[in-house]
């Protein structure tokens, strides 16, 4: 059988491995209307009025029903810590250590081809809207052109977040987020909800604790000096925005507490906290009278000036003073933002979709990894309603990885099932006769420059 004519019938097999069997299976059929788009991406006055909740509450710790909103689906163990876990747990003897790494390989084999397709497909998609393309230049879009194909790109980026485990942010946790400043956060923003037509974060790997250093603004300067404070901040964050004379913004952050999601906003203002101004203003108010004092009153006694003219000019000094000492202090917060949204920022546009494809398929094989493993400890396996298998399988991993990682995660058992259904009915199939090897790539030597015979 020839290569081409192997990759369509494998293709064609790998049709059972599309990830929706309850997430790729429910594509959205023609394109809905934009306020109905991304569900919870909100029409902004909605997200407005909760904003208005937010702001007469005093001092709110965490959004409301917190627990309710965010269930952390992502696996906390990358591809080869899970599956050492499982060899020492499940599969110690030789013979099972080798057919667990051999099921392996055939996950990776075939999850390859389904999201490299999946990718590519994605890609072709964004490519019109794609602000960072290297090409050349294509025909210019009007702007419904654009939204509509905006439209098309986040309808089709909602199930691969699903599958790499990305949790939506409700539009309850933004309005807090934009409303609520943590007291250590010196840098704050401000943005203009009028300048957006939509945004919607997903994130990942929820954490309480100490940020780490990089990822943290202002904590190390200012009046008052303390010790960094614990903190809910996430692993990933992933967002889309659009401004109304902008276009699609497609990045992702690490480290970002959820007070902070405000700070990645494209659009966006640096403003001096209330403590701060209090305390510049303060300055300006002891300065001035000093200066007052100790020159005006001469230059009133001693110069004959009048007091409405040195009242005037002392005015015009101090205005030119406050003015120069908050436009420096934002120029500091800016560039402190800027330097630490440089170490957060980890992709943009289409390397983000890149990156979303990697870790999708990273969660698929460890998810398979993991139902694998657990199913075959199962009395029966997989006999049995599936309702029930599914049940079972998501309690017993669940406990399993709280044991092991000591974070509680939502483990989808029925999607994990699905995968292994699928995977099983084409085992056997790795490494396939015919398929070509590549040879491994050569390692590049600059040349060297050839010297000129006629030089002296």
């Amino acid at each position: 059988m020839t290569v081409p004519r192997w990759l369509r019938l494998w293709g064609q097999r790998l049709a059972m491995l599309h990830v929706a069997r309850g997430v790729w299976g429910s594509r959205v059929r023609g394109l809905p209307q934009w306020p109905t788009l991304l569900g919870p991406t909100r029409a902004l006055s909605s997200l407005a009025a909760k904003m208005g909740e937010y702001r007469k509450m005093w001092n709110p710790t965490e959004p409301r029903d917190w627990t309710q909103q965010y269930r952390e689906r992502f696996i906390p163990f990358s591809r080869e810590q899970l599956l050492r876990l499982l060899i020492q747990e499940f599969h110690s003897s030789p013979a099972e250590k080798a057919a667990l790494e051999e099921f392996a390989s055939h996950v990776d084999f075939c999850t390859l081809f389904h999201y490299h397709h999946i990718l590519t497909r994605l890609q072709a998609l964004y490519d019109p809207i794609n602000p960072d393309r290297e090409t050349l230049d294509q025909p210019s879009l009007t702007d419904p052109q654009r939204l509509s194909n905006e439209q098309e790109v986040l309808l089709e980026l909602e199930p691969l977040l699903a599958q790499a485990n990305f949790s939506p942010l409700s539009e309850d946790a933004l309005a807090y987020a934009l409303v609520v400043h943590h007291p250590q956060d010196e840098v704050q923003v401000t943005i203009n909800l009028d300048q957006y037509i939509y945004m919607q974060f997903w994130a990942l790997g929820q954490r309480v604790g100490q940020m780490p250093r990089r990822s943290s603004v202002g904590s190390k300067r200012g009046f008052f000096k303390s010790s960094p404070a614990e903190r809910r901040y996430f692993k990933r964050v992933v967002l889309a925005a659009r401004t109304k004379r902008g276009h699609l913004v497609l990045k992702s952050f690490k480290d970002t507490p959820l007070e902070g999601l405000e700070q990645l906003l494209p659009e966006l203002k640096v403003r001096t906290p209330t403590l701060q101004r209090a305390l510049l203003n303060l300055t300006l108010v002891v300065s001035g009278v000093a200066i007052f004092v100790n020159v005006g009153m001469v230059v009133l006694t001693d110069l004959k000036v009048g007091t409405s003219l040195l009242l005037l000019f002392f005015a015009a000094f101090m205005g030119l003073r406050a003015s120069k000492m908050f436009g420096q202090q934002r120029s500091v917060q800016a560039l402190e933002l800027a330097h630490m949204l440089y170490y957060r920022s980890t992709s943009n546009n289409s390397e983000l979709l890149s990156a979303l494809a990697l870790r999708a398929q990273d969660e698929h094989a460890k998810e398979a990894l993991l139902a694998h493993s657990f199913l075959a400890r199962r009395p029966g396996g997989v006999c049995g309603p599936p309702e029930e298998t599914s049940q079972w399988l998501q309690s017993e991993v669940e406990n399993w990885l709280l044991a092991q990682s000591g974070c509680g995660v939502t483990f989808n058992g029925t999607r994990a099932l699905g995968h292994l259904q699928a995977l099983t009915s084409s085992i056997g199939m790795y490494p396939p006769q015919g398929f070509p090897k590549l040879e491994p790539l050569a390692t590049v030597t600059s040349p060297q420059a050839v010297p000129n015979n006629g030089s002296r």
